[in-house]
């Protein structure tokens, strides 16, 4: 027992002092070079950044210019302001990065992750601190944090899996929250929204079809003119959401075992 326990002292200590003696984490680009590229980048000729990892890099306030990131490594990297719009990151890791007031208008994230992701600058959400997807190609993607106000209007979020976030040290997980989030016009097809709070929440005009919004929180949400063939509303709360011009009523799933279906606007 005290052998254990003294390998086990021994492992902590190790750890601290690797922690201590620098960062964990193994960027293979500076943030100079990563800032040259873009400077010399030319108008139509995107710079490719592909694979590259930015690990821990400050990069707030960049303009990738449309850049290529396929497959790049972004953990825990500082996005603050940076400007991401048109590019390309299908399959990146961004998980634990900092996007506050990012814009990735445009840009394409197929099969990215984004967990845990630091979005507000203060305790109490700020919309007005979201990043931008409006236009993305979220396809595929695994999403993970609070987004309150994030605007996803036009967004292609086919198959993303949009998830709880992590507890802490064996705490529960707490929901996904997007709270006023906008997907107007966006495209959800299989997408997985489960559990998600989603009050007020706006998908005009989307096109739902066979998605998961079991026990998701939509008190408020707006459904007015979407699509919502096959979509599963199994134990979800539909306290005054609008559905006034939905399309798909009638191959609508588990709307006579949601929460509140009788507050609904038709």
């Amino acid at each position: 027992m005290h052998r254990i326990a003294r390998s086990y002292r021994t492992a902590v200590t190790a750890l601290f002092a690797a922690v201590a003696s620098g960062p964990l984490l193994a960027a293979d680009i500076s943030v100079r070079e990563v800032a040259e590229a873009l400077f010399r980048a030319r108008a139509g000729e995107p710079v490719d950044l592909g694979g590259r990892s930015f690990e821990g890099l400050d990069l707030a306030g960049l303009d990738f210019k449309g850049a290529r990131l396929t497959g790049a490594d972004l953990f825990g990297t500082d996005l603050t302001r940076a400007r991401l719009a048109g590019a390309n990151l299908d399959g990146v890791r961004l998980d634990r990065a900092t996007v506050i007031r990012a814009d990735f208008t445009g840009a394409s994230l197929k099969g990215a992750m984004l967990r845990s992701l630091t979005v507000f600058s203060t305790v109490d959400p700020d919309p007005a601190d979201a990043p931008r997807f409006a236009g993305a190609n979220l396809s595929d993607v695994h999403l993970v944090a609070r987004l309150d106000g994030t605007d996803f209007r036009g967004a292609n979020l086919t198959d993303a899996r949009i998830g709880q976030q992590s507890g802490v040290w064996g705490s529960y997980a707490p929901r996904m929250t997007l709270i006023g989030a906008n997907f107007s016009s966006g495209e959800l097809r299989r997408t997985n929204l489960k559990g998600a709070v989603l009050h007020f929440a706006r998908f005009v005009n989307a096109t739902i079809i066979d998605s998961n919004f079991r026990d998701t929180d939509l008190s408020g949400a707006d459904f007015t003119g979407a699509e919502l063939q096959g979509t599963d509303f199994t134990g979800a709360n539909l306290d005054g959401a609008i559905f006034r011009g939905a399309k798909g009523f009638d191959r609508i799933i588990g709307f006579a075992d949601a929460v509140n279906a009788d507050r609904m606007v038709r």
